[in-house]
């Protein structure tokens, strides 16, 4: 299955890529040729990395539940942050540190999905995810106080986003 899930996923990025190129639907048949075997050769050679059930990959839920959150609340959240980030680059209200959060993801889709979300809000990077999923975050201002926050202190409600796409 792993075969299947690395092989469609790399086809679909592929046309996605090069769609326009031609004269079959929106692509020449050169490119399908060559999509399909790209994709084959990255499907063959990412089947023992990529350990992904197909049906788990393409839940239509899973991708539904991903564009909302990426049009709706990460959308919010990242031009809040661009606010933020600009009020304390203009006032000098800096006071910045690295904190330790424990949002209790299990997998690696949602931690990765979490950690990137937090790293694309301005102000906020995560460096690293260690074995027991806790994050080490660098964040442009701590408040006084909140050297140990929860998750949501943090980064609001995007675990909870997290938690529900790819848990």
């Amino acid at each position: 299955m792993s075969f299947a899930t690395s092989f469609l996923w790399s086809l679909i990025v592929y046309l996605v890529l090069t769609a326009g190129s031609g004269s079959v639907l929106l692509w020449s048949p050169e490119e399908l040729v060559a999509g399909i075997i790209i994709a084959a050769i990255i499907g063959y050679v990412t089947r023992n990395i990529m350990d992904e059930r197909l049906d788990y990959f393409f839940n239509p839920k899973r991708w539904v539940l991903f564009i909302v959150y990426a049009l709706g609340p990460f959308f919010y959240a990242m031009a809040k942050a661009n606010l933020d980030v600009a009020y304390r680059v203009i006032t000098g209200k800096i006071r910045p540190g690295i904190v330790k959060i424990s949002p209790d993801l299990t997998r690696d889709e949602s931690r990765t999905l979490l950690a990137n979300s937090i790293t694309l809000t301005p102000g906020t990077f995560t460096l690293e995810i260690d074995e027991e999923g806790n994050f080490y975050v660098h964040w442009i201002n701590v408040p006084p106080g909140k050297e140990k926050p929860t998750p949501e202190e943090l980064c609001g409600y995007l675990p909870k986003w997290a938690r529900r796409i790819a848990e």
